[in-house]
């Protein structure tokens, strides 16, 4: 298995994450090859990272394939975020671009009328020959962007297995949406060099790099900064945490980067009771909590990406 990863800090954030394991140049032959035989694709984008979800490989091997671009998880961003980016995207792609949380009922049910309109040539041409045909669609993205849940969401039941990490899709599984619709979900797919380093801090927030390749630490801390400038509000009301006094007024401590995120984590590891003996605050426990209160929801609704 390929694996190359490399994290440092330089100055007040640099982080360099580089992650490809070898299965997903695998994964990228077989989207490759299952294009030739579908109809549609849909490509699935977090809503938090939208743009930092989208992947250069894809581009290169969807070529004139219908697209739907659907941003996942947009329970969790706040109202109205989306919109600069659907008309943004919608405009460059030519293609439709819907937003809506797959994890609740008939989520996607307003996307089947959309897949029947970009089919409906396909359809009527068989129809004409007296052939009984199916739409075949794709779903692509970064890993644990919600594909599978899409997909399950479609069939209004748990067809394909899924999982809040990235990787749970192993292969490809083609599953029957209804009697002339049916779906290929694939693993996710990573980009084989992530060049942006914001866009690859972002995409390790959302999980969508493996959480066992990266320090937690030093990802929880680069979030902690992050947070001051896109939801001040948030840490102050989960932890009731003053983030910019923190990280910048602490006359305490030196101002270097390194001593500025370890206090802020000691005030969330004293904030959630994350204590080690002798009451001194478990940094690494505190990294953990973040992260998750993050991915969860509970430090609101956030997005990464903005114009």
């Amino acid at each position: 298995m390929l694996l190359c990863y490399d994290i440092f800090m330089n100055g007040k954030q640099n982080n360099l994450i580089h992650w490809f394991p070898g299965h997903m140049t695998k994964s990228l032959r077989l989207i490759q090859e299952s294009l030739s035989i579908v109809d549609i694709v849909l490509y699935v984008l977090d809503a938090r990272a939208p743009i930092s979800c989208l992947n250069p490989s894809f581009d290169e091997i969807i070529g004139a394939k219908p697209i739907i671009f659907v941003l996942n998880k947009a329970d969790l961003v706040p109202n109205g975020s989306l919109t600069p980016f659907k008309t943004k995207l919608g405009q460059i792609s030519k293609s439709p671009v819907v937003s809506l949380n797959a994890g609740a009922s008939k989520a996607t049910d307003f996307i089947q009328p959309i897949v029947d309109e970009l089919a409906k040539k396909k359809m009527a041409r068989y129809k004409a020959k007296g052939i009984k045909a199916s739409i075949r669609g794709i779903v692509i993205g970064v890993p644990n962007s919600g594909k599978s849940t899409l997909i399950n969401n479609f069939c209004a039941k748990a067809k394909t297995v899924t999982g809040n990490k990235p990787g749970v899709t192993k292969g490809k599984q083609w599953v029957r949406v209804n009697e002339y619709f049916e779906l290929l979900d694939t693993p996710g797919t990573l980009y084989p060099k992530l060049t942006d380093q914001t866009a690859a801090r972002r995409l390790a927030y959302i999980g969508s790099i493996k959480d066992a390749v990266i320090d937690t630490t030093e990802l929880a801390g680069a979030l902690l900064t992050d947070l001051t400038n896109l939801a001040p509000d948030a840490l102050k009301d989960r932890y009731n945490m003053d983030l910019e006094y923190v990280l910048n007024n602490n006359e305490e401590f030196s101002m270097d980067y390194k001593t500025s995120v370890e206090k802020g984590l000691e005030y969330i590891a004293k904030a959630r009771g994350l204590l080690q003996k002798g009451g001194v605050p478990d940094l690494e426990k505190a990294a953990v909590a973040l992260i998750d209160d993050f991915r969860k929801g509970r430090l609101g609704k956030i997005i990464l990406d903005t114009f």
